[in-house]
């Protein structure tokens, strides 16, 4: 598991392979200066609810990978993902949708 650190205050688990995912597009918007809410469905452990936080180009975040290895990249994930980024919701974490199979994986190097 890997883990998004936020303010220094927040530490949340995430897969590798859904930080990665959340790490490009949070890290696109953030070097537009955009602002925005990210929300997800809170683990069973933690009470089953939901939470939301307020990304901001001011607020310090970190992605933490537990694996030395990037995930391959799912493009129609990234797409989904930053279309909920742009939406007035905000970023909304969803499941990852299966791969095109014209269009395959994004190999990103870190």
């Amino acid at each position: 598991m890997g883990k998004l650190t936020y303010d220094s205050t927040m530490v949340v688990d995430f897969d590798d392979r859904t930080l990665a995912h959340l790490h490009l597009v949070v890290g696109a918007k953030l070097r537009r200066g955009e602002a925005f809410f990210f929300s997800w469905k809170d683990d069973p452990g933690a009470g089953d609810g939901r939470t939301s936080i307020w990304l901001h180009p001011m607020i310090p975040i970190a992605f933490k990978f537990h694996g030395g290895r990037s995930p391959s990249i799912n493009r129609a994930w990234i797409d989904a993902l930053m279309l909920s980024a742009n939406s007035a919701q905000g970023l909304q974490l969803m499941p990852e949708p299966e791969m095109p199979a014209h269009t395959g994986s994004v190999e990103v190097h870190e």
